[in-house]
């Protein structure tokens, strides 16, 4: 007795059309998202586009209407008159540079050292490294500014640049960078007769560039917006940043807001050529930041 066997249905998906709950929520998501999203632009953008616009009016304060027919640049030749505006640029561009760089280099050193070298208690020093991240820089003032006095450098450069020369936050986040690298390169490099200083500069640099990158912007970005150590450790109108030179354009009972808003302006180009020369490296460092 033979049996033949009955092939079976292969059942069909169940329509996703108008009744199905699916098909019902997903045309209506992408807009949505695009709407909030673009609100959101809008609410961001509206600062910095009342911030230019009054810098290019001819009078203005904080209600001022602003006239798209009185568009005016002298407001950015009064900064001169008002202040040493070009000296105090220069000082935050050369304090930003310098300090960022010193911080690119001292990170990385550290950050190759934790991430590669194996020594007794380096998670326990790496853990106390980081944990200075959450010293409120209020706390550390008075400590910084007694150890200045006594090393002289109150009122100049080095005073301003050194507390910032090393940074836990990079350190960091270039060491969790260094560990996505495979060792098998360094090895290799290892066995040709490459030293540690030739490995780090010819085979992981290259490797975590968006990392790097990613701590270039931040680190000036903290530099170039520090505003309290620069207000405790000068005296000398001419060494003041621009955070503090743009804070003393405000007048003690009238403030000419169109004056401040054109020295906001030349503020935030610095920050902006540095974001879109690193952007390509910031968005692969976040976009790459979960796989390993």
């Amino acid at each position: 007795m033979t049996t033949q066997s009955v092939p079976l249905k292969k059942r069909s998906p169940a329509p996703r059309g108008a009744g199905g709950r699916a098909a019902g929520r997903r045309p209506l998501r992408g807009p949505v998202v695009t709407v909030l999203l673009v609100i959101g632009a809008l609410c961001m953008l509206f600062p910095f586009a009342w911030m230019v616009l009054t810098a290019f009016q001819p009078d203005g304060g904080v209600g001022a209407d602003v006239d798209l027919g009185r568009l005016t640049g002298s407001n950015f030749g009064h900064l001169s008159d008002a202040m040493p505006f070009w000296r105090i640029l220069g000082n935050s561009l050369w304090i930003s540079v310098v300090s960022t760089l010193a911080q690119l280099v001292t990170s990385t050193l550290a950050a190759y050292a934790f991430a590669r070298f194996q020594f007794r208690g380096r998670d326990t020093l790496f853990m106390v490294f980081l944990a200075t991240m959450m010293i409120p820089q209020q706390v550390l003032l008075v400590p910084l500014f007694v150890e200045m006095k006594q090393l002289g450098l109150i009122d100049t450069y080095a005073g301003i640049m050194l507390p910032g020369l090393a940074s836990a936050f990079g350190t960091f986040l270039i060491r969790q960078a260094m560990i996505a690298v495979p060792r098998e390169l360094e090895e290799a490099a290892l066995v040709d007769g490459a030293g540690y200083l030739r490995i780090l500069w010819t085979v992981v640099l290259p490797l975590v560039r968006p990392a790097l990158a990613t701590f270039t912007v931040f680190g000036f970005m903290a530099s170039w917006n520090n505003f309290l150590w620069p207000l405790v450790v000068t005296r000398s109108p001419e060494l003041y940043t621009l955070p503090l030179g743009l804070s003393a354009l405000q007048g003690r009972f009238t403030t000419q807001w169109n004056i401040v808003m054109a020295g906001s302006v030349i503020s935030v180009i610095p920050m902006l050529v540095i974001y879109l020369v690193a952007q390509k490296h910031v968005v692969r460092s976040i976009a790459t930041s979960g796989l390993k």
